[in-house]
């Protein structure tokens, strides 16, 4: 069944959302969207400009390409140069400047890289190319770690001998605690994501509003969707609460998605991981547990990654803090575009300078 989405661009219920967003907003206030699609949508709809005055949105570490740490880059890299693999990813990473090269240039240079649309695909190429070793990236928020989890499953289920993963992926509520608790960066409220809250739920949020009196809201991403979302926000401020709410019902409950929390929880450990502009954050990665070691790929393969080297200067790192818009980076469009990045938030569809050079 196709859910009608009509509604959700009826411009009447956008203009009475609006007016409720104008009714309700305080003097000041300063809200983050913390998903790369809420990014691109605001931008897209042009809703920046139908906020009041006083009224700042400003986009967060919602891209998960955007946020991988340039040495993951390079281990990727390096993992491609090794003989007889063969790497499986998504199709934005293989855009992205790691210290002196990309995918894209190991491609040219004859190594194999081979974009994929999911770790099943992934799966399918090692069963064809028995001969060889598939190395599968794993980068995303949990929206996409619970399908990788499932893949490694699958593979010990199948008996697999020539797949493994780069794991890369990471959780977001502990990302947003270094955010909300940033000196540089004060935040009134947050724009929570669509897609990662409809596997982790709402809970793993409550603690921003318990803790630091930061209300959120999960919604979609039509336009009324977002609008919908700003307004429950401005009517939270406006009354003196932090909690966090759902405007994002149809696809989102409080509780989550046990079967894909499960499937995380069997497969991965949390670790500390390393986020391009937030530095290392406790509890925010994932790494395979012992119990399925035998499809890590950095286990497996051990490369030899080149020393990290960050593109001089680029701003991308301050772009995911909020502390700066896209086109106040000094490389933005002179430099930097979408033909010849030099930082992944231009990389990424959902990146937000990527979104800035196409719709501002």
């Amino acid at each position: 069944m196709t859910l009608d989405l009509t509604a959700f661009k009826d411009p009447a219920l956008a203009k009475g959302l609006i007016h409720s967003i104008d009714t309700w907003a305080p003097e000041h206030a300063t809200l983050m969207e913390v998903c790369g699609t809420h990014t691109v949508a605001i931008a897209r709809n042009g809703l920046r400009s139908m906020m009041p005055e006083g009224t700042q949105l400003v986009s967060g570490p919602g891209c998960p390409v955007c946020v991988t740490a340039n040495k993951d880059i390079d281990t990727v890299i390096a993992l491609s140069r090794i003989p007889n693999v063969m790497i499986a990813t998504f199709g934005d990473m293989t855009r992205v400047p790691g210290s002196t090269s990309s995918l894209l240039k190991e491609q040219a240079e004859g190594r194999s890289i081979n974009i994929v649309y999911s770790p099943l695909d992934a799966l399918k190429l090692a069963q064809e190319n028995p001969d060889k070793e598939v190395v599968f990236v794993g980068v995303g928020f949990e929206t996409t770690t619970p399908l990788v989890a499932m893949a490694i499953q699958r593979a010990k289920a199948l008996g697999l001998k020539n797949f493994s993963v780069f794991v890369a992926h990471k959780n977001m509520p502990n990302a947003l605690e270094v955010i909300v608790s940033d000196p540089a960066l004060k935040v009134d409220a947050l724009i929570l994501p669509g897609h990662v809250s409809t596997i982790i739920g709402t809970k793993p949020y409550e603690f921003l509003a318990e803790k630091y009196g930061i209300p959120g809201v999960v919604t979609g991403f039509e336009p009324v969707d977002v609008l919908q979302g700003v307004a429950m926000i401005m009517r939270q401020l406006h009354e003196g609460r932090a909690q966090i709410e759902i405007a994002y019902s149809r696809g989102v409950m409080r509780e989550g998605n046990p079967i894909a929390l499960a499937a995380i929880d069997e497969v991965f450990d949390t670790i500390d991981a390393d986020w391009r502009g937030l530095g290392v954050i406790p509890d925010s990665g994932y790494a395979i547990r012992d119990e399925y070691a035998q499809f890590d790929a950095v286990k497996r393969f051990d490369p030899e990654v080149e020393p990290t080297v960050n593109p001089k200067g680029c701003r991308c790192g301050d772009v995911l803090r909020g502390v700066m818009a896209p086109d106040q980076c000094p490389l933005f469009r002179k430099v930097c575009t979408p033909e010849n990045p030099v930082g992944p938030c231009m990389v990424s569809s959902e990146g937000s300078c990527a979104a800035y050079y196409r719709y501002y």
